[in-house]
């Protein structure tokens, strides 16, 4: 005779970590892989951008910087245009099969980019165009991924679960543009070819876990009034929506990645060997960081430790930009990735434990489409920055606006400040409709 579900549960012991769990390691394993691939093909589509312009168009180093900033716009707009879809999507189909689809897409650009690249057909408005499809998958990735963690591991497992995710994503980060790097150099269509095969593999093991749907409204309502609802949400959670914005507006001054090419070609002369290094190293501070967060999760004083986080962050942005040293500026980004590392688990625990089921990936959109501005808004500003400041004077100016926004932050929103832990009491319900936590956890 079969055993039910219930009875099942009953007679297993309960997991003492993320790890005992199948359905997670499969996870972590699609996560892992995913970003490998993708962040060794994105670093690796700005340095050939950039390497286009300069060798076959011409472009000075300022124009070539501006252009990266363009690449990064053409990233951010599908993102801007399609995170209500897919913040839908995630919270009414198979968050699985969202998921798997939208890696799949990316694999299709890391096909084209190798074919391309082997071909020496890759032109300034084929990257560009590429780096648009990508901008769309991954859009559709964030939000399935993000919502879920929850449905697998139990509410008390989870601030573990989110750091040995972000181990993942780190470790990944790590990897991807070093090893894409290096192999760029050998023969520069394989990397993208090898970013394909791991997608395809993300995409497997994502469909192997056990079948995952949002829990859906008693009363179902309109998809555009559901994508509203998300907004409304996220809006009355002040905590919530001033770590957001905190980071959406600190990242987006104090970015510095998207100078990097400039850095490793012209400044630093490093290659892309050199590239791939220090396009890694924010996340080797990072993962030290997650890897400490996953043994022991941050619980007190958490307001006051991502604020001061965010200063960290800023200063060791503005020391990259002054350096002429490689190893000194491979450390400033190391240690900006830790301190940035710390906002991403207080932003990811508060969304996770403080959401319900039902809205997880309408919120967690929110969350990833701020992000992203971050990054590719971000981009875009550190190339406009650097047509009239140079690449240095941008990363330099970037980092001070970084802790001038968490300055302001912090007065702006005194429940950062006041914030001591994740409970509920440093959310409130302005409106009286939102949930408990424990209607949030259940």
């Amino acid at each position: 005779m079969r055993l039910g579900v219930s009875e099942k549960q009953a007679t297993s012991p309960e997991p003492t970590s993320p790890l005992a769990i199948g359905d997670f390691r499969r996870y972590w394993l699609a996560r892992f892989f995913a970003v490998f691939a993708t962040m060794s093909m994105v670093v690796l589509i700005g340095y050939q951008a950039y390497d286009i312009a300069r060798t076959d168009y011409g472009y000075t180093r300022s124009e070539g910087a501006f252009l990266l900033g363009l690449l990064g716009l053409a990233q951010f707009i599908p993102l801007l245009l399609l995170t209500p879809v897919a913040g839908w999507a995630a919270d009414r189909f198979d968050r699985r099969t969202v998921a798997a689809l939208a890696n799949l897409t990316d694999c299709t650009v890391a096909g084209l980019l190798a074919f391309m690249t082997w071909s020496d057909t890759l032109t300034l408005p084929g990257v560009f165009t590429l780096a648009a499809m990508h901008g769309a998958a991954r859009v559709f990735v964030g939000p399935a991924m993000s919502a879920v963690a929850p449905n697998i591991v139990p509410p008390r497992l989870l601030p573990r679960a989110i750091a040995m995710s972000s181990i993942a994503w780190q470790v990944a980060s790590v990897i991807g543009p070093a090893a894409g790097g290096f192999v760029f150099a050998e023969s520069n269509w394989l990397p993208h070819v090898i970013s394909a095969g791991l997608l395809i593999c993300s995409a497997i093991l994502i469909r192997s876990i056990r079948p995952i749907r949002a829990e859906q409204d008693a009363t179902p309502l309109h998809p555009v009034r559901q994508m509203i609802e998300g907004a409304q949400f996220t809006w009355r959670q002040k905590f919530l929506l001033g770590c957001i914005t905190l980071d959406l507006f600190a990242v987006l001054l104090g970015g510095a990645t998207a100078m990097l090419p400039v850095f490793a070609r012209d400044i630093l002369m490093v290659g892309p060997e050199g590239l791939g290094i220090m396009r890694g190293a924010p996340a080797i501070g990072a993962s030290a960081v997650a890897l400490w967060m996953a043994w022991k999760p941050l619980e007190h004083n958490v307001g006051p430790k991502m604020l001061w986080a965010v200063v960290v962050f800023g200063a060791a942005t503005i020391v990259f930009g002054l350096s002429r040293n490689f190893a000194l500026s491979l450390a400033m980004l190391t240690l900006l990735g830790a301190a940035d590392m710390i906002s991403v688990f207080v932003r990811s625990s508060l969304v996770q434990l403080n959401t319900p089921d039902r809205m997880r990936g309408r919120v967690s959109s929110i969350s990833g489409l701020a992000i992203s501005a971050s990054n590719e808004l971000g981009e875009m500003q550190s190339g406009l920055a650097a047509a009239f400041f140079g690449a240095a004077g941008a990363v330099v100016f970037g980092g001070v606006g970084a802790i001038v926004v968490t300055a302001i932050w912090a007065v702006i929103f005194p429940q950062l400040r006041q914030a001591k832990t994740f409970e509920p009491e440093f959310l409130p319900d302005t409106t009286g409709a939102s949930p408990t936590r424990k209607e949030a956890l259940t």
